[in-house]
């Protein structure tokens, strides 16, 4: 099957099955998935994102705890009440952590899962980076409404090189790559291959590296005016701030954010055949870790004293949607009939809940939810199977029970 095999086909005009593996190749398999979300530096080229040179920060709590929420009544995938250990069961959790008034009240590791070990964050990884570019906007190093091109000039002529930096921001491009009818599913499947030979059908001829990706997309509608979620506005967002930086997207994470929040452990980026990090979902790092970055966005950007990203950032991520955008969306995974509910700002979620909640999210169950009104943070990782047969657990309303309780 090569690149354009889905436009000649003619009949597959939807989204494929996801028994078609020669494009979602094991990802319909819990146990692989999980192989897949803790080994990507056995897998792939990586490159680290550095924990910085000074001490862990404490995690104020007493041991390592697995049972202080587990018999918690949660809703459930079918509107059931499930307690809380029969949810994470549903969701082939790997890990979850709950801080609550910056204390951890809850850890537990599942499936041979270690707390030392990164573990993939797939598109939840989206997120930080639109926090680091966010601070770098506010800090007037970079133009938000600038176009794209102004940056990044290879990108003239591309769907993401008629854009402002905004936009990438929002996704708020419309595009279509290498001439196909634009399907998300399947473009998704394609990213992957590109970073990854052994996802490569046999005879696949399409692009090796993610800028080679990028030079494919051409500008399907105006930008700013439609809400499409594309792995390409991350990436061409990530090389801007390459441009902007003059540094590699992992250098500027450690910079910014992971060398000054005490991480316990290195994190680290996939590369691509070109070194590139894969920063729309290439990123993984431990529970733990993301704890702390949380902890610190809860707190308007500070931790243990020291203000690590800009107050106003940290603290406009909920009401900083802007205008013109669409006000409500979807979950990539969510089926067309479900409810759009949610905003995006900023390439963070918000769910509209009274507490002020917003999160990162990514493919298999990564989250990272943080609520301001209820004090609270969630670090969930998971092996989830991808499948429409498996309905998807509820986690953002499990998320918000805990959050009740606690506050309770």
């Amino acid at each position: 099957m090569t690149e354009n095999a889905h436009v000649r086909s003619g009949g597959m005009t939807g989204t494929p099955p996801l028994s078609d593996l020669f494009w979602a190749r094991g990802y319909t398999d819990p146990a692989w998935a999980r192989w897949h979300t803790t080994s990507g530096r056995e897998l792939l080229p990586s490159r680290r994102v550095w924990r910085g040179s000074g001490l862990p920060s404490s995690l104020p709590g007493g041991p390592p705890c697995a049972d202080a929420l587990a018999g918690l009544s949660v809703p459930g995938p079918h509107g059931q009440s499930l307690t809380l250990a029969e949810l994470l069961a549903a969701a082939e959790t790997d890990a979850l952590l709950v801080l609550h008034r910056g204390v951890l009240v809850h850890e537990e590791y599942l499936h041979g899962y270690q707390p030392h070990v990164p573990h993939f964050n797939a598109s939840a990884a989206k997120s930080y980076l639109g926090l680091v570019a966010a601070a770098l906007a506010h800090e007037g190093l970079l133009d938000r409404e600038a176009r794209v091109t102004e940056y990044v000039p290879e990108l003239a002529g591309t769907a993401f090189g008629d854009a402002q930096v905004d936009h990438l921001l929002h996704m708020g491009t419309s595009m279509s790559y290498a001439g196909r009818p634009y399907d998300k599913a399947l473009e998704a499947q394609r990213y992957f291959a590109v970073l990854a030979p052994r996802l490569r059908p046999y005879g696949y001829t399409g692009p090796a590296t993610i800028r080679e990706h990028l030079a494919t997309a051409r500008t399907t509608g105006e930008p700013g005016v439609e809400f499409r979620y594309e792995n390409g506005n991350v990436e061409a967002l990530a090389e801007v701030l390459r441009r902007v930086t003059g540094t590699t997207t992992s250098a500027l994470l450690s910079e910014m954010i992971w060398s000054r929040i005490g991480a316990e452990e290195d994190a680290y980026y996939l590369l691509d055949a070109d070194g590139v990090e894969a920063a729309c979902g290439g990123f993984s790092a431990t529970a733990r870790d993301l704890a702390r970055f949380g902890e610190m966005i809860r707190l308007g950007g500070a931790l243990n004293g020291r203000q690590i990203v800009p107050e106003a950032v940290a603290s406009t991520i909920v009401s900083g949607v802007p205008d013109g955008y669409p006000r409500r969306v979807r979950l990539p995974a969510a089926p067309p009939s479900a409810p759009a509910t949610l905003s995006y700002h900023d390439l963070w979620w918000i769910p509209n809940d009274p507490y002020g909640s917003f999160m990162a999210s990514g493919i298999h169950g990564q989250r990272l939810f943080i609520s301001p009104a209820l004090d609270l943070v969630v670090v969930h990782y998971g092996s989830q199977i991808v499948s429409p047969a498996v309905p998807q657990p509820p986690l953002v309303q499990a998320f918000l029970a805990i959050g009740t309780h606690l506050r309770s």
